[in-house]
């Protein structure tokens, strides 16, 4: 029957002998003898033994889980749980590592938009990122409301054009205007503002916001701190902010 040297093992295993000493050292691959110079030798089995553990390791399993394995009666068992297991830590890992993606691909495209950066300009979008989930949630509590109210704006001119009841569109605005004003309200109570020239989180007066000019992220204010007048990166309240956290 083969001998083989630790070197050898190594050498046929695609691993460093330092790997298979430690193997050995942990108790999951003993040598079948020593020499009469004290040298490690491993006998066909313990070859075979060391491709299932380096096997198993490539798959992620952990030194421990695989002594267990190892030495366990009902292998069979054994190696369905520790799948079981590090599947799961694998999807978890998954998530995790595409999260850390998709917030790279973000800060890399709110990046595009920063026209003088700095390290401020950063913690900016790490605020705004944070806060999108508070944010989203604001825009939809309005969405749901003004839901019913644009039925039956459609509904009232549908009615209008072809009942000639024109009375429904002036009854809708009646109601639209009053939900307008309160929705206007409701939302800039709910918000701040990044100013992007001192990074300063801020509150602009009621009647300054709501006749600003605006994108979707961002609305044309004064900074009531440097007094910088410009684009600002509209974010939730830190109170919205704490509640969705």
């Amino acid at each position: 029957m083969s001998k083989y040297t630790t070197g050898e093992v190594a050498k046929l295993c695609g691993v460093t002998v330092r790997t298979v000493q430690y193997y050995d050292n942990r108790g999951i691959l003993v040598p079948a003898e020593l020499s009469e110079g004290g040298r490690r030798l491993y006998s066909e089995d313990d070859l075979k033994r060391m491709r299932v553990i380096c096997f198993l390791r490539d798959l992620g399993f952990s030194i421990d889980a695989i002594s267990r394995l190892l030495s366990d009666d009902d292998p069979a068992a054994v190696i369905d749980l520790l799948i079981d297991q590090q599947t799961q830590a694998l999807r978890s890992e998954i998530g995790e590592r595409q999260e850390q993606l998709d917030k790279l691909t973000a800060l890399r495209k709110e990046l595009k938009g920063v026209e003088t950066f700095s390290v401020e300009s950063i913690g900016d979008i790490a605020y705004t990122m944070n806060n999108r989930k508070a944010l989203r949630k604001i825009h939809m509590k309005l969405l749901l409301v003004a839901l019913p109210l644009g039925i039956l704006q459609w509904g009232s001119i549908a009615l209008g054009i072809v009942k000639g009841w024109w009375w429904l569109v002036a009854a809708w605005a009646v109601v639209a205007i009053p939900y307008a004003i309160w929705a206007s309200k409701y939302y800039f109570d709910h918000v701040n503002y990044i100013c992007p020239k001192c990074h300063k989180v801020f509150k602009p007066a009621f009647k300054q916001a709501f006749w600003a000019s605006h994108t979707p992220n961002t609305r044309k204010l004064t900074c009531p701190d440097c007094g910088h007048h410009g684009y600002c990166v509209e974010v939730a309240a830190e109170a919205e902010a704490k509640a969705d956290a």
